[in-house]
């Protein structure tokens, strides 16, 4: 695992899942965080996730499609539980999420070893 403050604050690490290796990068920027999660070493469905003010006491998330296959509501999910989940350490930074995935099926280990980053990332 890599973490580096200069230029950008990144985390980068792999992992296995169901015989794929996975490559992911996590970017904070000043405006928004990067997520990208590849199989292919591309970039695949791009996607935004935003935290929305508004006067419920709920929070609201909105999610778009930016780039890539808009029929895949796992990834439209695995967008809304990030978002909420950063949204608890970063309030007002957007999500901007890459998922290059061979298999579609993996995206909940995956999200779980981004939380675990998260985690990491936020307790140094």
């Amino acid at each position: 695992m890599e973490d580096a403050t200069f230029p950008v604050r990144h985390r980068k690490f792999s992992l296995e899942s169901k015989g794929n290796k996975t490559e992911i990068v996590i970017c904070s920027y000043e405006d928004h965080i990067l997520v990208i999660a590849t199989q292919f070493g591309a970039m695949g469905t791009l996607l935004q996730a935003r935290k929305e003010e508004g006067m419920s006491v709920e929070p609201t998330f909105s999610v778009s499609v930016i780039f890539g296959k808009r029929d895949e509501p796992m990834l439209i999910a695995t967008a809304r539980r990030l978002i909420d989940h950063i949204s608890s350490f970063v309030p007002s930074k957007p999500l901007v999420l890459s998922l290059g995935l061979k298999e579609h099926s993996s995206v909940l280990y995956i999200l779980l070893a981004l939380w675990k980053s998260l985690h990491q990332t936020n307790d140094s």
